[in-house]
């Protein structure tokens, strides 16, 4: 009889960009007291969100919702600089916690618009990020979703074209689309750095190498989590035969365990581990053997906590946690 196995991807969970944004609403909320506002999800994440919601966070979709004088947290996604303008015309105090390498990518776009580049950036229309992040540049930018997008797209001179790309895409169809605006565009011009984010792609090949020979490979995180979403697809291209997206070990189907021998298990980068350790939990519970861990590479970046945060904690004696 095929003997059954359960592989946990490394890494997984939180990478350095969520864990700041997360313990900055910690933070502010311990320093300030309750409520403390968050512009959109701090992460995608409901878990994460229900869980600060529940120590005071409020979380409001656009600032007209936020009191006047009130404490207002950015999401790590990104905010452009209209959101900024507003929350200083209102008299918010604003504490900043987007992602670090996000920021970058807010600044190739600045350069790139100074430079007179129509900028091609690949990444999903409504996505939080591809909102802020064109925000700062509206009219030089064109948004490709999709590799066939670059087929429609017409700009004043081909030869003054740079792409740049959403933090949390799937590496190989990014590769795809790059390589039919190339085509396009003989001159364009690439950005200084890759814009995926390193956790993005560790948890990609994680999973790629787990998938393989996998008869299901479970992802955990939230339906509005886009890294999420693309490790469902990345484990089905790299060969399992099933791969589902579950918010927790409540979600799991057991129909889709029916006649399964090997699952992988990975999750977005803005999932608590606990919620892994819920579905290895489960999956033991239905007879399956404790996990092994394959680990791809270590991760050892962390981002320091937003300076104003830092400021008023250093004001108040508190230590940094960063």
């Amino acid at each position: 009889m095929p003997t059954k196995r359960v592989v946990v991807a490394a890494p997984r969970g939180y990478c350095a960009g969520v864990d700041r944004a997360v313990v900055t609403v910690e933070q502010a909320l311990d320093l300030y007291g309750p409520p403390v506002y968050v512009r959109k999800q701090i992460v995608h994440n409901r878990h994460v969100v229900e869980d600060l919601e529940a120590h005071g966070a409020i979380f409001v979709d656009e600032l007209d919702q936020v009191p006047t004088g009130a404490t207002v947290v950015f999401s790590a996604h990104g905010v452009s600089p209209a959101v900024h303008a507003e929350a200083a015309a209102r008299g918010l105090k604003t504490i900043d916690a987007t992602c670090p390498l996000v920021t970058k990518v807010h600044h190739e776009v600045k350069r790139f618009a100074d430079q007179g580049l129509q900028i091609m950036l690949i990444g999903h229309a409504g996505h939080e990020e591809v909102e802020g992040t064109t925000g700062e540049a509206p009219q030089s930018i064109t948004l490709i979703e999709h590799p066939d997008d670059v087929d429609d797209v017409e700009v004043a001179d081909p030869t003054k074209v740079a792409w740049l790309t959403q933090t949390t895409l799937s590496v190989d169809e990014t590769t795809e689309t790059v390589t039919r605006m190339r085509a396009k565009f003989p001159q364009l011009i690439d950005p200084p750095s890759d814009d995926i984010c390193y956790a993005t792609q560790n948890r990609q090949q994680a999973v790629k190498q787990i998938a393989t020979g996998a008869d299901l490979v479970i992802v955990v995180g939230s339906r509005n989590s886009s890294n999420s979403v693309r490790l469902v697809e990345v484990a089905l291209e790299a060969g399992a035969k099933a791969a589902y997206r579950v918010d927790n070990d409540g979600e799991i189907d057991p129909a889709w365990l029916d006649g399964v021998d090997v699952v992988g298990v990975t999750s977005g980068a803005s999932v608590p581990d606990s919620l892994v350790r819920g579905v290895l939990t489960y999956l033991e519970s239905q007879g399956f053997p404790a996990a092994v861990e394959e680990r791809l590479t270590e991760e050892n970046l962390t981002f320091a906590l937003p300076p104003e945060l830092r400021k008023d904690l250093r004001a108040a004696g508190v230590p940094d946690p960063s």
